[in-house]
């Protein structure tokens, strides 16, 4: 027999609804909407250990596969407002920081490492790049990382 382990894409209403409530369990603990596990679970209607066998399994095709993440590191000059600018650029093309990182200063740069998950469609790695290489201060930009 041969064994399948990828991901496939199935509409939920032909699943058993264990899955989705699982899901719902996960949505209401990362919403902080609950103060514990145990009130979850209880809220959705299953046990603990129904949670724990499937949550590690099971996302929802968005959280699974539509987030694009990427990481850039850059060189800033050192002077006041260079970072913000980034940072409103970032704003500007509708994606969510995840991880900032800015060392400290050394011959009048410094480097920056950011993550961020894009929501827009519109915009990749490459014109996300070109982007932050127009931003008065800017001295380097590269793409660490694509998902």
């Amino acid at each position: 027999m041969n064994s399948f382990s990828g991901f496939l894409v199935i509409d939920s209403r032909v699943l058993p609804e264990i899955y989705n409530k699982v899901l719902e369990v996960k949505k209401l603990i990362a919403g902080k909407q609950v103060k514990s596990l145990a009130e979850a679970c209880k809220i959705s209607g299953i046990s603990r250990s129904a949670y724990y066998k499937y949550k590690d399994y099971i996302f929802s095709y968005e959280e699974k596969y539509t987030q694009r993440i990427l990481t850039f590191y850059a060189v800033l000059q050192d002077r006041a407002g260079v970072l913000a600018n980034v940072l409103s650029f970032f704003y500007s093309i509708d994606a969510n920081i995840l991880t900032l990182n800015q060392c400290i200063p050394v011959d009048s740069v410094a480097t920056v490492t950011v993550s961020l998950k894009l929501n827009s469609e519109k915009y990749n790695a490459d014109n996300i790049k070109s982007g932050l290489a127009h931003i008065d201060g800017v001295v380097d930009v590269r793409v660490l990382n694509r998902e």
